[in-house]
């Protein structure tokens, strides 16, 4: 980090939020509590048809994970943000979000009106409610990151997540390398077979990033990113 966080904030269990931030920001998330899910997606403010994309981040990157050194792309081929440090070394981009239906069956149903903020969001509804603020709905919602949860794949090709994967404290920290709009949501990961509601926070914290180095751990994680930057410049170069 050039200088001390300028914003700190903490998003509750359940919780949900949307941001614009600028080229050359960083973003630290931490796990407040231990074993937190913190689902996350990314729109272009100028183009909001331009989004993540997670399967060509995967796909061009050589992983199923994401951690230190990974890009997060658009589907117009550019990078939104670099995981430039991580401390738990596994999140994951392929299952999506818990819906109201999961929820309800594992851990029973309850609303704002009833329970106030001990109700049961999900987070298809969250990310709905972010997305609205935008004129965007539910023909938008990309395939989104779940920080801080780790999948494993059995002999027949099943998911599930593992449990405990996150220690208390858990962090990583992205440079954001385009204005992005941000969305995220605190609620439970979709395959959670928790006997209670997850009830982890997360933390956000918000600065500016160094800028890229050619040693960048990002930029020199494949060929792949090196073209991704490319692809940043010229964008950059046409506003």
């Amino acid at each position: 980090m050039m200088n001390a966080w300028d914003y700190e904030t903490e998003i509750a269990p359940g919780g949900h939020w949307s941001l614009r931030l600028r080229r050359g920001t960083e973003m630290q998330l931490t796990d407040v509590a231990g074993n937190a899910n913190l689902g996350m997606l990314f729109y272009n403010p100028e183009n909001l048809l331009e989004r993540y994309n997670a399967p060509d981040t995967l796909k061009c990157q050589h992983t199923f994970k994401l951690t230190q050194g990974h890009c997060l792309y658009s589907d117009m081929g550019r990078i939104f943000a670099s995981i430039v440090e991580d401390s738990l070394g596994w999140h994951e981009t392929v299952c999506g979000n818990s819906h109201a239906e999961h929820v309800a069956a594992q851990w029973g149903g309850r609303d704002y009106q009833a329970d106030r903020n001990d109700w049961h969001q999900n987070g298809h509804d969250a990310f709905l409610v972010e997305l609205a603020k935008y004129g965007l709905g539910a023909a938008d919602m990309a395939a989104n990151i779940n920080w801080f949860s780790r999948v494993a794949t059995d002999t027949s090709g099943n998911l599930r997540l593992l449990q405990n994967h996150s220690p208390a404290g858990s962090n990583l920290k992205l440079r954001f390398e385009m204005d992005t709009l941000v969305l995220l949501h605190a609620c439970p990961h979709p395959l959670s077979q928790a006997s209670a509601y997850p009830r982890s926070p997360v933390r956000i914290a918000l600065g500016r990033a160094d800028p890229v180095a050619e040693d960048d751990v990002c930029l020199n994680h494949c060929e792949e990113n090196r073209r991704g930057f490319r692809n940043n410049t010229l964008y950059h170069l046409g506003r």
